[in-house]
């Protein structure tokens, strides 16, 4: 992980959120209402990255904090905050799986911030530790305090019609080899079947992002999406209430298509950002996930 993103520190903040982006950061908004709705004033960014969120709370007066996992995107997060008046010791290496990495250093172990967000993290995390995260995001805040994790849609894969979707099908939803353990006579009926089922997907979509310079790309490291339906029974299993699901990134087509009406796609796709549209459950890429600690 640390080396698909040793070599990005300096340009992943233009790349998903300046001008260069392929589509506006709309979450940075949607993040930012959260927040401020929460009254939160002291906010704690595991898996900062070079502060690309934290950067731009700088006219909101938020105490600022944050970790990474990566040396370079901590030396950058510290450049960038610097440079707004925050303290070098706001900003430190952590691993979101460490419950030591969300103490900033040299604050007691009673410290807890109002707010504590997760954003392009749990795409890389281990399924087996979603829940201890979440916790761990849980012990970081004040009672009342305010989650919040951003994921990518495993849904959205019902959409799209290529490589990813065939996975979910074939892992997620059907019974593959309880269907070939007891098929018997019709065994090659099942196969015939998974063929077809399969010539109706894109397989070459989307194409493996690779890295930069020799190093492991985004889709050669863990990057998962998450069921947001999954992960917010995880929420109320960490004992955070008031959970609230917010989608974002939508499409209005298939990906695949949007390279015949690209002006088009990318217009009709903002109009339709509203975080609590019911279609954001098969139409977004991805999605917040907020709760209170009880």
């Amino acid at each position: 992980m640390r080396a698909c993103y040793s070599t990005w520190s300096g340009t992943y903040y233009d790349e998903y959120y300046g001008q260069k982006a392929p589509y506006p950061p709309v979450h940075r908004e949607l993040l930012k209402r959260v927040l401020a709705e929460a009254g939160a004033r002291t906010v704690l960014d595991a898996g900062c990255g070079p502060a690309s969120f934290l950067r731009d709370l700088a006219e909101t007066g938020t105490d600022r904090y944050g970790f990474d996992v990566t040396p370079e995107m901590v030396a950058e997060a510290r450049l960038v905050l610097q440079a707004q008046g925050v303290p070098e010791d706001h900003v430190w290496e952590g691993s979101v799986l460490s419950p030591e990495s969300f103490r900033p250093p040299g604050k007691g172990r009673d410290f807890r911030f109002d707010a504590a967000i997760c954003v392009g993290v749990f795409p890389h995390i281990p399924p087996e530790a979603d829940l201890k995260v979440i916790r761990h995001l849980r012990d970081a805040v004040k009672t009342g305090g305010l989650v919040v994790i951003e994921a990518r849609n495993q849904l959205f894969s019902l959409f799209t019609l290529n490589r990813i979707s065939y996975e979910f099908f074939m892992k997620d939803l059907v019974q593959v080899e309880a269907l070939r353990a007891q098929a018997g006579e019709e065994a090659d009926g099942v196969e015939r079947a998974l063929d077809q089922i399969r010539r109706h997907f894109r397989l070459d979509l989307p194409p493996v992002r690779k890295g930069k310079e020799g190093e492991p790309g985004y889709d050669e490291v863990l990057s998962r999406s998450h069921n947001p339906l999954v992960l917010r029974e995880q929420f109320a299993a960490a004992g955070l209430t008031d959970v609230t699901l917010l989608f974002y990134h939508y499409h209005c087509l298939p990906p695949m298509v949007e390279a015949h009406i690209p002006e088009l796609f990318r217009k009709q796709s903002l109009t339709m950002e509203d975080p609590e549209d019911w279609r954001g459950y098969f139409m977004a890429s991805a999605f917040l996930l907020a709760g209170t600690r009880a």
